[in-house]
């Protein structure tokens, strides 16, 4: 009788211990080092991009205007460009085509870093995942949802911790080159920005230099907020 009773213990009758919970997994974070180190050479080119420009734009004002007028003499009549004047648009076009790389190498890289926050947190991010994208062109917010959205990921991902300093420097920078309106948000075209290399070249070097710097910024913001992500990934 005793044998019989412990063979049933061990076989389908045998009590399950309903309080043993199995180990949670950790999450599973998207790497980060690569996409962090492709957006800081970006944001590099970007900026040696922004460096040149007003480089050229210095060697406008230098030059001075010529006798013939600015390159666009209105009512749809445009001179013949000048070799520098030439060799400007040059520089707009490479440095337009390095920050459009740069704007793409950013958009995956915060994406990135956003999922992976939330998966460390196990909360929902302030911002939704479509604000990466139209956070920074939708009036009004696009002064502060970008820099939200990466404030969110850090703090997500290293709780207690300060913000870098290099976040808001990033940030007031980028708003200065902005809202100057010869910045990265600039309506003019390039025969209209070497007329005010002519006439204002001071105003132009404001405005890249505040480009220059954001791009500077920007490459220590990404450093901080890849280097807490990579804690967990290590």
């Amino acid at each position: 009788m005793s044998v019989w009773r412990s063979w049933s213990l061990v076989g389908e009758d045998a009590p399950v211990n309903d309080h043993i919970t199995p180990p949670t997994a950790a999450p599973a974070l998207h790497p980060v080092r690569a996409a962090g180190l492709v957006n800081m050479v970006a944001l590099a080119l970007a900026g040696l991009g922004w460096a040149a420009r007003a480089l050229w734009q210095i060697r406008l004002a230098t030059a001075g205007e010529p006798a013939s007028g600015p390159p666009d003499q209105g009512d749809g009549v445009h001179r013949p460009l000048t070799s520098l004047e030439d060799s400007y648009h040059l520089v707009t076009t490479v440095s337009g085509a390095a920050a459009a790389v740069c704007a793409i190498a950013f958009l995956v890289w915060t994406g990135r870093v956003r999922d992976n926050a939330r998966d460390l947190s196990g909360t929902r991010p302030r911002y939704s995942g479509l604000w990466v994208y139209f956070g920074w062109v939708v009036p009004v917010v696009n002064l502060w949802f970008p820099r939200g959205i990466i404030a969110d990921a850090y703090r997500s991902s290293a709780p207690g911790e300060r913000l870098p300093r290099s976040l808001n420097v990033w940030w007031g920078l980028w708003l200065i080159g902005m809202l100057s309106g010869v910045g990265l948000m600039y309506g003019d075209s390039t025969d209209e920005l070497i007329a005010r290399a002519y006439t204002d070249v001071w105003q132009l070097l404001a405005s890249d230099a505040a480009v220059v710097g954001a791009a500077v910024a920007g490459i220590f913001v990404v450093r901080a907020v890849t280097a807490v992500q990579e804690r967990h990934l290590n």
